[in-house]
């Protein structure tokens, strides 16, 4: 296993434990909304992805925490675009993970919570053939009534949630409905995007690769402009081989 060293907040520590981790890194206690961590990598001069996938990017303690905020929420959310190119399919958790989600309450995998407004997704994708729970999926009011039932064939729960474009405030208002306040958003940069330009981000974990990646790839965020910029404080900074790992939280008033 990787070592992980702690420079933020001081002193300095070595040598991280899952335990430490899970403490840096857990949800608040007491939710009574849904609150949304964001989990990204980026290379040191803004890519967002290698060869159109993240991969490249990230290292085996990326890795490493981008599972463990998999195995403290109850749901996965993420944009239609980021699951075609990374083929995702239903969460897992091994003997190790299941056991931590239980020990924290949890049910034993989360659902995969897709924004996908045009219901743009393959019904013999990884997503829906290779899942132990249905995915739900947030299509908005114009997406195709034979897209839409044919995903729904799939095992898919499909909520609609907004008239030309997904509403990410509803959709977050849903995830509270069923009682999913831990919300640990993948990507993509629009759903991002869009996160951010309603104050909805309450946390941003980042991770940056000591790469250039050169021009090409865009950002961790795109589309909807924000009215203003969100102050956000710095929590945590790990170190690994050269990958940083920062943690910054949302400050509200």
């Amino acid at each position: 296993m990787s070592t992980v060293h702690r420079l933020w907040p001081t002193p300095p520590r070595t040598d991280l434990t899952d335990a430490d981790l899970e403490a840096l890194y857990g949800y608040p206690e007491g939710l009574d909304r849904p609150w949304v961590q964001a989990n990204f990598v980026s290379s040191a001069d803004g890519a967002v992805t290698v060869d159109d996938v993240s991969e490249g990017l990230s290292n085996p303690a990326d890795k490493r925490i981008f599972l463990l905020g998999r195995d403290l929420c109850d749901v996965v959310l993420v944009g239609g675009g980021t699951v075609r190119a990374e083929n995702y399919r239903g969460a897992r958790a091994n003997g190790e993970r299941a056991e931590r989600r239980a020990r924290h309450g949890l049910a034993p995998v989360p659902p995969i919570a897709v924004v996908t407004g045009g219901a743009n997704l393959d019904p013999a994708a990884p997503l829906f053939t290779d899942t132990r729970v249905p995915p739900i999926l947030f299509v908005s009011e114009r997406a195709p009534a034979d897209k839409t039932a044919a995903l729904a064939r799939a095992g898919a729960d499909i909520v609609v949630s907004g008239e030309q474009a997904v509403d990410v405030r509803q959709v977050l208002a849903e995830l509270g409905r069923r009682g999913l306040f831990r919300v640990n958003c993948e990507g993509g940069p629009t759903l991002f995007g869009d996160l951010i330009a309603h104050d909805l981000v309450d946390q941003l974990c980042l991770t940056v690769a000591p790469l250039l990646a050169g021009s090409g790839a865009g950002r961790i965020v795109s589309g909807l402009p924000s009215d203003v910029p969100r102050r956000m404080e710095l929590a945590s900074v790990l170190l690994e081989d050269g990958f940083t790992m920062h943690r910054y939280r949302r400050i509200r008033d």
